[in-house]
């Protein structure tokens, strides 16, 4: 019996199920990318014209944290369940605020860590691991939490519990540049969300801006 053409066929059809499932991510994560490279000054001091968006910690400047989107209400509330979940293979604290930049979700977990993911399936687009020494949750107040990052011109901006400024490819994850804002030998962390100001990166306990490049 010829079993050519039937292992073929399955061979066949589990790639035609692959592409599937990752060509949508793939439009997805090329599509949000495109957009975070538009993101500047003036977008985001235009939020309110990009009501799918949450283009920066606390949404807008003054960080309202208000979402104008209404299809969810008291009235179909009781009707939602879960689309997806994704695992971020820790025990400690997760405390961030996701920016999502059309249709790519860019997020942090404990040690600082990153993720991109699709924001409709909840696949993974990339990871990156900043590689904080563990020594460092002895120092920190309230457990190795990270509250998020900041997005400007197709970067990815991230604040380190060892007191590093991150610049990140969005698309990629991979880095582009890496500044210590604080004296190491001191006990000092950072938790915080970066902010964007006027092509600056703010971050740190002293509150420290950076060039945004």
């Amino acid at each position: 019996m010829n079993r050519t053409i039937p292992l073929l066929k399955l061979t066949l059809l589990a790639l035609l199920v692959s592409c599937t499932v990752l060509l949508p991510t793939y439009y997805a994560q090329k599509k949000g990318t495109a957009t975070t490279k538009k993101i500047d000054d003036k977008v985001l001091k235009q939020v309110e014209s990009r009501a799918g968006d949450w283009l920066s910690y606390g949404r807008n400047y003054a960080e309202t944290r208000f979402s104008p989107l209404n299809k969810i209400n008291a009235a179909n509330i009781k009707q939602l369940g879960l689309a997806w979940s994704y695992e971020t293979n820790t025990n400690r604290g997760l405390e961030a605020t996701p920016i999502v930049v059309d249709g790519v979700m860019y997020t942090t977990g404990s040690w600082s860590v990153v993720f991109a993911l699709d924001a409709k399936t909840g696949q993974q687009l990339w990871k990156y691991d900043p590689n904080v020494p563990k020594a460092y949750g002895a120092k920190a107040c309230c457990d190795v939490v990270n509250r998020g990052v900041a997005v400007y011109k197709g970067k990815v901006y991230v604040g380190t519990i060892d007191g590093r400024l991150i610049a990140l490819d969005a698309e990629t994850g991979k880095e582009k540049w890496s500044a210590v804002t604080v004296d190491q030998n001191q006990a000092y962390t950072i938790t915080a969300a970066p902010r964007i100001v006027k092509g600056k990166v703010i971050i740190g306990p002293f509150g420290k801006a950076y060039q945004a490049a």
